[in-house]
């Protein structure tokens, strides 16, 4: 069984996992698709960005138990291959956004925070759970937490359990903002679509620029890998192309 769907529009993937009878768990099975899908997506010269959601009643549940007793009992190498799905996601060179349409458990939610970007549906649940289960957070996930949300929240969240919901995850920085549950995948590509029109070397330079900057405290280091990129764009075709397009109407507003 096909454990995600994807369609692509306008240069933007969706991709729903659809597991919902099993609400669409972080299995070996759906993790390895996954991992696979973003790397069709990074090869296709037509995807320049990549949307994540879940078949209802779930963004994602976490992890499959199975998979985690299994290294209880030694068997390391399945929960490596849980976290290859997300860490995927976190490593793609395009952008991601995740539309949480329900629950985001443990390795679901490692799923959202993997992404550049969170839109959370009012139905949205961001839930670490760790704790109840008596098991260590996995795949990066207090890192991932504390940097969405800060080191506050992440305490909240993993030690003393709190759970937010859509309104709370845009209070806290977790989500960008919260929009109505009916509205959330439509919007999300709206907001993905955006980028359909920027070339998609540029999109991804940019990105791994925010990455570089982000890791940096040096703002004249910053500044330096801005420049060289910067250059790098103003001599493409594209740049000239649409300055000359941009005097064009200004001349022309002018006569």
């Amino acid at each position: 069984m096909a454990l995600l769907k994807s369609t692509v529009e306008d240069h933007v993937a969706l991709v729903t996992l659809d597991d919902p009878r099993r609400r669409n768990i972080i299995s070996i099975e759906l993790s390895a698709a996954l991992a696979e899908a973003m790397a069709g997506f990074a090869a296709d010269e037509n995807v320049k960005a990549v949307v994540l959601t879940g078949a209802p009643p779930a963004f994602s549940g976490g992890g499959d138990l199975a998979d985690l007793e299994a290294a209880r009992g030694g068997d390391t190498d399945r929960l490596h291959a849980i976290y290859k799905g997300f860490l995927a996601v976190a490593a793609s060179p395009l952008p991601t956004i995740a539309a949480v349409n329900g629950p985001a458990v443990g390795a679901g939610l490692n799923l959202a925070l993997a992404c550049d970007i969170r839109i959370a549906g009012a139905a949205a649940r961001f839930d670490c759970r760790f704790m109840d289960l008596a098991l260590h957070p996995g795949g990066g996930h207090s890192w991932m937490l504390a940097r969405a949300a800060g080191r506050q929240a992440a305490a909240a969240m993993l030690l003393f359990g709190q759970v937010l919901d859509g309104v709370g995850a845009e209070k806290h920085g977790l989500a960008w903002k919260c929009i109505d549950d009916a509205a959330l995948v439509s919007e999300t590509m709206a907001l993905a679509k955006k980028i359909s029109k920027v070339p998609r070397e540029l999109v991804k330079v940019t990105k791994n620029t925010i990455a570089v900057s982000a890791g940096t405290e040096d703002r004249l280091a910053a500044a330096g890998h801005e420049f060289i990129a910067q250059l790098w764009s103003a001599r493409e075709d594209a740049f000239g192309e649409r300055v000359a397009a941009m005097k064009a109407r200004i001349s022309g507003g002018k006569s």
